[in-house]
């Protein structure tokens, strides 16, 4: 029978390294991106001090006032990197969907310690190595951003291992495809806006994300996370505690062939009787291949004619078209 909502699976058995507890993981997985594209995951690894820091520090910096918060900007459409204001992005455009701006403000880095060599600062590494920036006024800040980008990196690696097992590749498949990620993390805060919202203006709109896998840490406060499941219906991403949501990006639908599902999904608005006068906040990683890694049809997924359903397409090609949509609503600049 097909999920219909989002499941629990315990990481605990694959990482005890044995064949039959990697089997096990593998087999739930695959169940959940075939089904709905979605899982919760507990016995992680993460340090729960790590999380509740970066939850801390992230408050600060949105309790900041506007003037402060705008000295870390975002420095162009194609750098996500730094802050981006209420309404400033609209994810549903990355769909070719309008839609008002999104009600969220965000803080966001990407890769920490960047080699300096022609792959990563050269012509064709584009912005995808841009540097982060930092607001300085907050002690700690910088440092557990970057230990929680390296911890996320991690768990992803190992979640595209139990991918790689879960579609009957070895298990190190992906290894040499993210060594040198693209990925992004990013914090997000949701204030309640009471009753000055547009019409159909979300906290954040239906979309489906863009790269291989994203690891998100919601709260448990009201106006939560939601999925479209194959029966059309909206379901809620349940809150376990000290668990992360874990979900499948349009690469990886690309890399077999539709197999597993990127869902739609969105960031409902809290009900206007309810007690969320506190910001919602997340912290969000999305994880995201080398910029030269194509992405095609993987040799486990090809149809029964042996045809893929998609072009072979940049990790990094891909993710700089989609960026730019959603933060400048639509547009179809060039970009460096």
């Amino acid at each position: 029978m097909q999920l219909q909502h989002v499941p629990t699976i315990d990481l605990g058995p694959y990482f005890e390294g044995t064949p039959e507890g990697k089997a096990l993981v593998a087999k739930e997985v695959d169940r959940a991106c075939k089904d709905i594209g979605f899982l919760v995951i507990t016995n992680h690894g993460i340090p729960k001090e790590l999380v509740d820091r970066v939850y801390s520090l992230s408050r600060k910096f949105f309790n900041l006032p506007m003037a402060e918060k705008r000295k870390v900007d975002r420095p162009s459409p194609d750098q996500v990197r730094g802050y981006s204001a209420v309404a400033e992005e609209s994810l549903s455009y990355s769909l070719e969907e309008a839609a008002p701006g999104d009600l969220k403000e965000s803080f966001s880095i990407g890769p920490t310690d960047v080699p300096e060599d022609d792959y990563h600062r050269g012509p064709a590494a584009g912005p995808h190595f841009a540097p982060n920036v930092w607001p300085e006024s907050i002690e700690g800040f910088k440092e557990a951003y970057a230990e929680y980008f390296d911890a996320m990196s991690d768990l992803a690696r190992s979640l595209m291992r139990i991918f790689a097992l879960s579609l009957k590749l070895d298990e190190h498949f992906f290894d040499d495809k993210i060594d040198k990620e693209i990925s992004m993390l990013r914090t997000l805060s949701y204030p309640n806006m009471g009753t000055n919202i547009e019409e159909g203006q979300m906290r954040a709109g239906a979309h489906t994300d863009y790269g291989s896998l994203t690891i998100v840490k919601p709260d448990n406060s009201p106006g939560g996370l939601q999925v479209c499941n194959q029966n059309g219906d909206w379901v809620s991403v349940p809150y376990v505690e000290d668990s992360f949501a874990v979900n499948i990006g349009d690469l990886m639908m690309r890399w077999t062939n539709d197999q597993w599902i990127s869902t739609l999904h969105r960031v409902v608005n809290p009900p206007m009787d309810s007690d969320a006068s506190a910001p919602r906040q997340s912290i969000v990683f999305f994880h995201q291949p080398n910029y030269d890694a194509m992405i095609e049809c993987l040799p486990s997924c090809l149809d029964e004619d042996g045809k893929a359903k998609y072009p072979a397409v940049s990790s990094g090609d891909h993710l700089k078209s989609k960026f730019v949509k959603q933060t400048t609503f639509g547009g179809t600049q060039e970009v460096a």
